[in-house]
């Protein structure tokens, strides 16, 4: 904080995971508030805490992990087997050994058999991968396995599944391989949505060197993995042929939750893969006879991210909650309104009751946000990150697994929000977006790779003559601010440049 209160910087975001459940913090933790807001007074550093994570929800689904975004299993096929209902694949589906190659796709040259295992050594940028198309049934919840091990492997195993017509990617899991790792089975699932044929992918686009082993590749229809238990994502078994013939629960069979949602290794995280809940009935059905089952699941993006359903009621009230407890803590503050790379959203009940666009709910749920805020302080500064509200950038048809088209997000954002803009790539017509509608904008620059990036946005906001840019914003994910001098450095010589000195 001294530093960059030296080097001419006027304000602090703040993000804190805590600031999601601030209710459970202890007096310590407000005593090291109160020595941040002081500092920041002496320093005359604005704070602008960072909440809202609409985007990136673990933090605040801790607290409810089944208001997670939910993508939908339908009519998925069980038997009844004794006082229980078992999981029937249908259709079957697997992989076969890595070992007979004319059984999958394609296998890259760059992988050589040793019996059941491939192995690639030093690929220098060669793709690794094999290939299978495998058959599925539309919107059913699917996991794929591996067994990997590494030694000085310059690259990024994965398990990527494909929709085998559009090439949509229905899987964004990353799996947690080391640079040098002994044998791991890595796992990933994903929902099939609308295909009925889709590509599993097992290997390594582009790695520089090292060595990677593949084994025992595995694929498998899931069963009640992650099931969410809410309103707008309910549980329906029917008897197969009998659509209404609804079997009710609590009365024809136990309660159904995964006690392991969203709990694995600990609140707000989601286990991709353990044991599903199993279905137990209270009163004796026919051996054998078939019930279609529907839920809704979570999918995991990357490294964690879960998306939260916003259109329902309570994780508003957690919204609402959260905006309440940091004015609590930060009284007159500004504001960062934390909807960033917002990657599921629109499949469920609650949403789908709404009759609404991704777009049309994501302007709802932003100008809900920034709406609270003004109610609790009107005199603070809105800010919000760019991405999910630029046509040129991630508001659009499909992002990720988006049921549909984010356009027209943009309007919920009143005039007076501030977009922290981080749009490098399209940048001018990103900047000319925001400034149009009459945006004030801040440029986020460095992103733990070049300070002299700061600069190139400059150079484009004076040649475009773009108004309303009112600041810059060193950004960091890594917590390296070894180029804090530098990155002030750009932007004074820039502001000399301007003022003619």
């Amino acid at each position: 904080m001294r530093d960059a209160a030296g080097l001419g910087f006027t304000h602090l975001l703040l993000a804190d995971s805590k600031f999601s459940r601030l209710h459970e913090m202890d007096e310590r933790y407000f005593r090291h508030v109160e020595r941040v807001r002081q500092l920041s007074d002496e320093l005359q550093l604005r704070l602008v805490p960072a909440i809202f994570p609409v985007g990136y929800s673990n933090d605040l689904l801790a607290q409810n992990p089944n208001l997670a975004e939910g993508l939908p299993v339908r009519d998925a096929l069980f038997e009844v087997r004794g006082s229980r209902a078992e999981l029937v694949a249908d259709p079957a589906v697997g992989l076969p050994s890595l070992g007979d190659r004319k059984a999958w796709n394609f296998v890259d040259e760059s992988l050589r058999a040793e019996g059941e295992v491939l192995r690639v050594s030093d690929p220098k940028g060669e793709n690794c991968r094999v290939m299978k198309t495998v058959h599925v049934a539309p919107f059913r919840h699917y996991h794929v396995s591996v067994r990997v091990r590494t030694v000085d492997f310059r690259g990024q195993p994965q398990i990527a599944v494909l929709d085998a017509v559009s090439g949509r990617r229905l899987s964004h899991t990353n799996l947690r391989v080391g640079r040098t790792s002994d044998w791991t089975t890595q796992h990933i699932t994903f929902n099939s949505l609308n295909c009925q044929q889709v590509n599993v992918y097992l290997g390594a686009w582009g790695p520089t060197g090292g060595s990677l082993w593949l084994s025992d590749a595995r694929m498998e229809e899931c069963g009640l993995l992650n099931v969410l238990r809410r309103n707008g994502a309910p549980l329906r078994v029917v008897m197969e042929g009998q659509p209404e013939q609804q079997l009710q629960e609590g009365v024809d069979f136990e309660p159904v939750l995964d006690p392991l949602l969203g709990r694995v290794p600990y609140a707000g995280e989601y286990e991709v893969w353990h044991e599903s809940p199993a279905i137990q009935f209270r009163r004796s059905l026919p051996e054998g006879a078939r019930l279609r089952v529907s839920w809704f699941h979570p999918h995991v993006i990357y490294d964690g991210q879960v998306c939260a359903c916003v259109t329902e009621p309570a994780f508003q009230q957690l919204l609402r909650g959260q905006a309440e407890a940091v004015e609590r803590a930060f009284p007159g503050t500004d504001r960062m309104m934390s909807h960033d790379e917002w990657r599921v959203l629109g499949w469920d009940e609650s949403f789908q009751r709404t009759g609404k666009t991704p777009g049309q709910v994501a302007a709802d749920n932003v100008r809900f946000c920034a709406d609270h805020l003004k109610k609790l302080n009107s005199d603070r500064r809105v800010f919000v990150w760019s991405d999910m509200f630029d046509p040129h950038h991630n508001a659009v048809d499909n992002y990720y697994l988006v049921n549909g088209d984010l356009s027209g997000s943009w309007e919920g954002l009143a005039r007076d929000v501030l977009v922290v803009n981080w749009n490098f790539g399209v940048r001018e017509e990103s900047l000319k977006f925001f400034a149009e509608r009459g945006h004030r904008q801040v440029l986020a620059g460095y992103y733990d790779a070049d300070a002299q990036q700061i600069g190139r946005w400059l150079d484009t906001v004076r040649a475009q003559r773009v108004t309303g840019v009112v600041g810059v914003m060193y950004t960091t994910w890594k917590q390296d601010y070894s180029h804090l001098r530098e990155f002030a450095e750009v932007v004074n010589r820039y502001e000399r440049a301007v003022n003619g000195e």
